[in-house]
């Protein structure tokens, strides 16, 4: 059993200091920040659909709603572009906001711009569930490559395997009950209700979880870089084969002497 290979416990890790725990802090709070996209992207979220149901409750278009919010994710993603910046959140929201586009276009029915996004959220609620449950929780594979660690904590690090856990069924909760909220206003309330409360939605349950994972990882075991761990194995692989090719060429230089 390789070093890679080798499983730890919770009672194997060192005691870490203050400073050790604010800086386990701060790295969680930096990646988190780059997974889920930090206030830029909360804002690229938020933008499309708060433009369409204002829109449309000032006027009713349905049309022109649809355009609009389409537009400004474009637009969005054009000054990632221009900027040089991550894409993937701002090409997420584009896709999102596309498929309701089509929906509501394709049946008439303004709040049905809502109900891929809201199919999404249940999707997401349940996978987060369904993984947690299977012992691969979904934070877990979305974060592992973020802290370097790529699926180590499975079978090496029990305390993060925990945390990830530990986060994913908050997750899967918050936003379930995100779509208790929102299903039953889908049938039962108007589109500029709907939209406004949706909304509002948008960032509180998603901060709420975002603070509870970094609860939860702040306090679970560091991760172990296996990029590093890989790069050390592989140095000590080139310097076990340059001695072992010094060992074989040193015969030859004695015997060139004579």
């Amino acid at each position: 059993m390789t070093s890679l290979d080798k499983p730890t416990s919770d009672t194997d890790q060192p005691h870490r200091t203050d400073q050790q725990d604010a800086d386990a802090k701060a790295v969680t709070e930096a990646a988190l920040f780059e997974a889920f996209g930090g206030l830029r992207g909360m804002v690229e979220t938020v933008l499309p659909g708060l433009l369409f149901v204002t829109i449309f409750t000032i006027n009713k278009d349905l049309k022109a709603s649809a355009i609009a919010a389409l537009a400004v994710s474009l637009i969005l993603v054009v000054v990632r572009l221009v900027r040089r910046d991550t894409v993937k959140h701002a090409f997420s929201g584009v896709f999102g906001v596309a498929f309701g586009v089509v929906f509501a276009m394709m049946t008439g029915n303004a709040k049905d711009f809502y109900l891929p996004g809201m199919l999404y959220t249940l999707g997401l609620a349940l996978a987060y569930l369904v993984t947690s449950v299977a012992g691969v929780p979904l934070i877990g594979l979305i974060l592992g490559p973020v802290f370097k660690e790529n699926l180590s904590w499975r079978t090496r690090n029990p305390g993060r395997k925990k945390a990830y856990t530990k986060a994913s069924y908050a997750w899967g909760l918050i936003l379930l009950a995100k779509c208790a909220i929102l299903f039953p206003l889908y049938w039962w309330a108007d589109t500029a209700e709907l939209g406004w409360v949706l909304v509002a939605l948008k960032i509180p349950p998603f901060l709420l979880a975002v603070y509870l994972t970094w609860v939860f990882l702040a306090k679970a075991p560091p991760p172990i870089d296996v990029f590093a761990e890989m790069e050390a194995e592989e140095q000590a692989e080139k310097a076990r084969k340059a001695a072992a090719a010094q060992t074989v060429q040193s015969p030859e230089a004695r015997n060139s002497d004579y």
